[in-house]
């Protein structure tokens, strides 16, 4: 039994007990006074009487009319008159009447009062004695009313305390929900502070548990801060702080290979005659110039945070700008910084040459690099600021304006010509955890099934993403009741799907369609989408857990520096990025960092799963590491019940 019916129940069995109490002890002190107030009445009305008869000329006739005359009124029960001797002279009873209340009442408080006894003289001689007893009837009328207008008191009493114990109780219900709502909080790993009550004993408990999660906030964030000096040591270049060149190898192959890679251009830069600079100008100049250098190309990526910059290595640098359509001008814009920055430190001569080259998801790590590279060697060679583009091969098959692509994906909505893919996602004993499952479209009914990464990002353009993402998740809950052996199902959903208008609501219709199968869904949004609508994931998280959905964040780790906004989520898992598992086992700096991201999550209970898992020697290191699972190319499935 809740604690606010225990209160509720103590207090309308107080109030029973008390109104009991009071209306018994009302009753009895009633009735007493009754009695009191009648016997009064018996004495003095017989002393009247035996007064009376006194003064009158004393003879039996007489004495019967006068005491029949006052019988006969109904006020008395009897009346007796006894001469010395105790002999009767007279003696009157009848019947007393009905009283006005009813007979279980005059039976469980009956009133007994004393009856009055009085001398009758005549002269200096004793007549006789009277005996009168008043008729109770009229007492237990009064007292019948009397009862029911203290019923009628104390219920209206009891109104008022219980409304009063209402508000009370609300009162304390408000910071009391609030510390439960708050430990529910933690439960779910979503870790909140609450205003601190007036009431003090929940104002010490709710001081305790903010200190907690205080305490808990701290440590996430001294680990986190740690954790992202790992990171940067690893994977940085220490002098500019832009990426290293093997991170930025490994992130630039999985924007190649990755399942909802969007393409881009790459562009690599190289400083003009650094060497001639570091000779003239000496190292602390040249190392200045570099960080400057590192600033501007580092500035090429604030208007996309899945862009990427690195410093490959002396003169050398790069820039991965995803899903770029104006890459030539970016390259334009980029080139023109670099010529401001460094014309302090040249001689008259160039300042830096781009090779340029823009690639599509498929396009080959190797071609691509030596294709660009030689770009880069085209620009040197002319002798000054230039800009050369790489002659790799463009995608011609499919549309190119975005009324076309508006028209296909409509169309493939309306004609249902999507599918779901899926690739396994497997625990550290090769068991599955769940299935992966982006989606597929094509153009028309014969056409080829494109891969996420072709349409998805002109579709978030188009505000269409939101229907792709519902249709996906339709398909996966289909799939989910038609396959109860199925562990779970994984749906990607887009950043503006989120946030978009209505979304939610459908999506939560959804659900309640396939309320049986919700528990084992999987919902996923990439890192980069959660920090950049953090309410709308919030809200999508809260939603999602009243379904008992699974929430994840994948891609995790390229803003590492911003996990702090993550931590009253209530994830249930993450999904580390695969340019941080890439060469697990040659890279000790990643072992570190994964240890490190591995202890985090599983203080508060989320599971770690690896992306882009390329070979066994990684698969075999997780488990040392720390991670729950893992999804890629060197994923091995121990059994053949996951869904094709």
């Amino acid at each position: 039994m809740s604690m606010y019916r225990q209160l509720w129940l103590a207090i309308i069995l107080s109030m029973s007990l008390a109104l009991a109490g009071s209306l018994f002890t009302s009753l009895l002190a009633a009735r007493a006074y009754l009695e009191q107030q009648l016997s009064i009445k018996n004495a003095d009305n017989a002393s009247a009487l035996a007064l009376s008869l006194s003064q009158q000329n004393l003879d039996a006739v007489a004495v019967e009319l006068t005491v029949a005359a006052l019988f006969d009124k109904g006020h008395y029960e009897s009346i007796r008159i006894d001469d010395p001797n105790g002999k009767p002279i007279i003696a009157l009873a009848g019947p007393t009447g009905k009283p006005n209340a009813p007979a279980w009442f005059v039976r469980s408080l009956p009133i007994d009062p004393d009856p009055g006894i009085a001398q009758i003289t005549s002269g200096w001689k004793q007549f006789g004695t009277v005996t009168l007893l008043s008729n109770s009837r009229f007492g237990y009328e009064a007292l019948w009313n009397s009862t029911k207008n203290i019923v009628v008191a104390l219920t209206l009493a009891s109104i008022i305390a219980g409304y009063l114990g209402s508000l009370i109780l609300r009162r304390l219900r408000r910071p009391l929900q609030a510390v439960i709502d708050q430990a529910e909080a933690i439960t779910d790993r979503r870790f909140i502070s609450i205003a601190e009550p007036d009431v003090p004993e929940l104002r010490q408990l709710a001081m305790a548990m903010n200190a907690t999660v205080a305490r808990l906030k701290t440590m996430f964030d001294e680990e986190a801060g740690r954790l992202e000096t790992v990171r940067r040591e690893a994977n940085c270049d220490p002098l500019t702080g832009l990426a290293n060149r093997e991170f930025f190898i490994s992130r630039l192959r999985t924007s190649l290979e990755g399942e909802t890679s969007t393409g881009g251009t790459l562009l690599l830069i190289r400083v003009a005659d650094l060497a001639g600079i570091n000779k003239r100008l000496g190292r602390e100049v040249t190392d200045d110039l570099l960080r400057r250098i590192g600033e501007t190309v580092g500035d090429g990526c604030a208007a996309n945070a899945e862009s990427l910059a690195a410093r490959m290595n002396g003169a050398d640098f790069a820039l991965m700008l995803p899903g770029q359509t104006s890459s030539r001008a970016n390259a334009e814009i980029l080139l023109q910084a670099l010529v401001k920055t460094m014309a302090a430190f040249v001689d008259g001569g160039p300042s830096a040459y781009i090779g340029m080259g823009i690639f599509k998801q498929g396009t080959g790590l190797r071609e691509l690099l030596s294709q660009t590279d030689a770009a880069l060697i085209a620009a040197e060679a002319e002798g000054v600021n230039a800009i050369r583009e790489a002659a790799i091969e463009a995608d011609t098959d499919t549309p190119r304006t975005a009324e076309q692509w508006g028209q296909i994906i409509t169309r493939a909505v309306d004609q249902q010509w999507l599918r779901l893919v899926s690739f396994p996602v497997v625990d550290m004993q090769g068991r599955l955890l769940h299935v992966e499952c982006p989606l597929r479209l094509k153009c028309d009914a014969a056409g080829e099934w494109l891969a996420a990464g072709r349409f998805l990002p002109i579709a978030e353009r188009l505000g269409l993403s939101s229907e792709l993402d519902l249709a996906a998740l339709a398909m996966g809950l289909a799939d989910l009741e038609r396959q109860p052996a199925l562990k779970g199902l994984a749906i990607n959903l887009s950043a503006s799907s989120m946030a978009a208008a209505g979304f939610q609501h459908k999506l939560e219709a959804l659900l309640t369609r396939h309320r049986k199968a919700a528990p084992r869904l999987w919902v996923e949004v990439a890192e980069t989408g959660v920090l950049k609508h953090v309410e709308a994931f919030r809200n999508l998280c809260k939603m999602l857990r009243s379904y008992q959905c699974q929430v994840g964040v994948e891609h995790f780790g390229r803003q590492f520096s911003q996990i702090g906004q993550l931590h009253d989520l209530g994830l249930n898992y993450i999904k580390v990025d695969a340019s941080f598992t890439r060469r697990l086992d040659t890279n000790p700096g990643n072992q570190a960092f994964g240890k490190g991201i591995s202890s985090i999550a599983h203080n508060i209970g989320l599971l770690v799963i690896a992306e882009g898992v390329a070979s066994e020697s990684e698969f075999a290191l997780l488990s040392t590491v720390g991670f729950d699972g893992a999804t890629g190319p060197g994923v091995r499935v121990a059994n053949t019940d996951h869904h094709q």
